[in-house]
């Protein structure tokens, strides 16, 4: 006999079904007033970085970082990257660079030769942004476990294939502490007192983690001797740290917690004294996408809350709860280089999953600011570009082969967006309580927003995300702007969707290329641009108007009103 169903459970059943296809069917609202400032745009996202410098004067990085340059000006974009002291040829690879800033001669003498570093340094200041430089590795000449240095890691390696000799402690920390100086004097030199005192300083990576093979009182006295130099070759210049992994982690708390109290009262191991130079306070947050049931599923709790714990310690001091805080890698996940044939769960870098989760979470880093109080000036993404890969081989990048991803378009939208944030409601954006907790798991996705308000204009991004990479419905958003000071304007809507602002889903209606022509990249690189949908001149009536918009799952789009 087939199985009795038990009454209850059914119509219970059938009620949630009727309630969420109710919800999924409705029209949904976003109000946005521009009377109600809520502070300043900071140009948080204008920050990125890389492992690999070596990328950054090569043809597909020059041209990245020109477009970086370009989506944020006069904002300045900044932008960090490891292994600037590393030993070696230049060669570019992945997880891997150098420049041979420091060796030694037979007798022990010091060399120094910045050529590298100088081309990495110029393509940066070329083009108006700013190195978020950082102090390290250690040379091969300074380490005190030299051999093996180079590594050969490829995707699928562990990741700890890469420590090596440049994850040591120095030999001799006066010689560290000169190789600052002079580093920080030739960059002065060459490129003004001023430009230089614009630039922020920061020690190692990630001490907490596999990157540094010494303790941590080890770490610190590193870190003393590197200020020591850098201040006492421009003493204005900015220094922070300590860039920890899983910030939320006790282990890191503790790290970050005992690094504060030693730069506040601490025996300087450089100079004897009280106290050790701190100009910023950096960590960093990452996300934990998973592969269920062969979906891919984000999870961006675990990067707000490294978020939220960085932001907390920093204002939990009286003499830290004003320096600038800057989130020094804030991603979805951990590995930039790990691809999605070796990392499966990775496969959400190429399309919309990935720009959408950019959009959704940035709105929640101003939010976690707003809360906290903390002076938030930046989160680095780390992401860029990898030369001479396959296309579309699910790196965490940027650009594929010189082509934009959709994501590099969620960084112009944000470029768009000026002046002041304004308050926004909307009846089905997620709590930031609750992606705190589990992130977008419910059973509709978050239809949120950001809004700024300039002197002659206005700009709502509005995205459709949920954290399962899974088809959904198109969605309709009735978007209301309240006070508008003019009685007309022009509307622009610009969207990132499988149609729109989206190199990989051209690329794929072309057969998934692997070597594309000519022609065809010339449509990809077309493709990869930011696009604007609409333009229309609208009135304002009463200081309102109202902009029905559609939205696929996982889009993101940019209203600009301009008046």
């Amino acid at each position: 006999m087939p199985e009795k169903v038990n009454p209850y459970l059914a119509t219970a059943l059938l009620v949630v079904l009727f309630l969420a296809t109710t919800l999924q069917a409705q029209n949904h609202e976003i109000k946005v007033d521009l009377k109600q400032e809520i502070a300043p745009m900071k140009p948080v996202w204008a920050w990125f970085g890389y492992d690999e410098p070596n990328y950054t004067y090569m043809s597909d990085g020059k041209k990245l970082l020109t477009e970086l340059a370009e989506l944020s000006r006069p904002t300045p974009v900044y932008v960090r990257t490891h292994s600037l002291l590393v030993t070696g040829d230049g060669e570019a690879a992945l997880k891997w660079g150098s420049t041979n800033a420091y060796t030694e001669d037979a007798a022990g003498n010091p060399i120094y030769n910045w050529r590298i570093v100088d081309s990495i340094f110029d393509t940066y200041v070329s083009r108006g942004m700013k190195p978020l430089a950082q102090i390290g590795f250690m040379p091969q000449a300074l380490s005190t476990s030299p051999a093996p240095y180079r590594h050969h890691w490829k995707p699928g390696d562990p990741g700890t294939d890469i420590i090596t000799g440049w994850a040591y402690p120095p030999k001799d920390y006066d010689k560290w502490r000169n190789l600052v100086y002079e580093w920080v004097n030739h960059c002065v030199t060459r490129y003004g007192r001023n430009e230089v005192e614009t630039w922020y300083w920061e020690v190692w990576n990630e001490p907490n983690g596999y990157y540094w093979k010494g303790t941590r009182e080890e770490f610190f006295k590193l870190y003393d001797y590197a200020a020591d130099g850098l201040k006492h070759a421009l003493p204005t210049a900015k220094i922070g740290g300590i860039n920890v992994a899983g910030t939320r982690g006790q282990e890191a708390r503790d790290w970050t917690n005992d690094f504060i109290k030693h730069c506040i009262k601490g025996t300087n191991y450089a100079t004897g004294k009280k106290g050790t130079p701190l100009d910023a306070i950096l960590f960093h947050a990452k996300g934990q996408p998973k592969l269920l049931n062969g979906t891919v599923t984000m999870d961006m709790a675990p990067q707000l809350n490294d978020i939220q714990t960085g932001f907390n310690i920093a204002m939990s001091y009286p003499e830290t709860k004003h320096l600038a805080v800057i989130v020094g890698e804030s991603d979805p996940e951990g590995c930039a280089a790990c691809g999605m044939a070796t990392n499966p769960e990775n496969a959400y870098r190429n399309g919309t999953m990935y720009s959408s989760y950019t959009a959704a979470s940035f709105a929640r880093k101003y939010l976690l600011a707003d809360q906290t109080k903390a002076n938030f000036l930046g989160a680095v993404s780390w992401s860029f570009e990898f030369e001479n890969q396959p296309w579309f081989y699910g790196y965490r990048d940027l650009a594929t082969n010189g082509v934009d991803k959709p994501v590099l378009n969620v960084f112009r939208m944000f470029g768009m967006m000026t002046g002041k944030r304004v308050e926004v409601q909307s009846n089905r954006m997620y709590p930031l309580e609750e992606i705190l907790k589990s992130g977008v798991r419910g059973a509709l996705s978050d239809i949120g927003a950001l809004a700024t308000k300039d002197k002659n204009s206005a700009a709502v991004m509005v995205w459709n995300y949920h954290d399962d990479d899974r088809p959904g419905p198109t969605e309709t958003v009735n978007l209301s702007i309240e006070n508008v000071p003019a009685k007309n304007a022009t509307l622009k809507i610009y969207s990132i969707d499988k149609e729109n602002s989206n190199s990989y889903e051209a690329w794929k209606k072309m057969g998934s290329p692997k070597k594309p022509t000519e022609q065809q990249i010339i449509i990809l690189e077309n493709s990869g641009k930011l696009k604007c949908i609409a333009t229309t001149q609208v009135k304002i009536s009463s200081g309102k108007t109202t902009v029905p918009i559609k939205l696929e799952r996982q889009a993101v789009a940019l209203i600009k009103l301009e008046w």
